[in-house]
């Protein structure tokens, strides 16, 4: 049984650095890609980036780009989320998600998620 578990969430000011944990287990995750997702109040649920587990390749919303960094430590079976110069438009509850196989950018396509850390931006 594959479990999720975000941490890392908060309050910050706009401008701001966090960084999110989101510690796996159940299973190896070897060939998994390892994703992090965003849902902003009265807003859809979307993509910010993923990683694949035992490789170098991420992928990233535009959105998010230059700002984000997805990393993973395979020692303690965790990825990260560390965001920068956070805005407003930030805020939002963050969840981790895995699917095993090809890169995907859609929700639907992963079928473990964690429960979801909140991070608020003040302005």
């Amino acid at each position: 049984q594959v479990q999720l578990v975000e941490s890392g969430g908060g309050l910050v000011q706009a401008g701001g650095s966090l960084r999110l944990s989101c510690a796996a287990s159940g299973r190896t995750f070897s060939g998994y890609m390892m994703a992090w997702f965003r849902q902003a109040p009265g807003k859809e649920r979307e993509f910010v980036g993923t990683i694949r587990w035992s490789s170098d390749e991420v992928y990233y919303a535009d959105s998010v780009k230059g700002r984000f960094t997805i990393s993973r430590d395979h020692a303690k079976n965790t990825h990260y989320l560390q965001m920068t110069r956070l805005t407003f438009e930030d805020t939002a509850v963050y969840y981790c998600a895995a699917r095993f196989g090809r890169v995907a950018f859609g929700e639907s396509e992963y079928p473990y998620w964690g429960q979801g850390t909140q991070v608020t931006v003040s302005s």
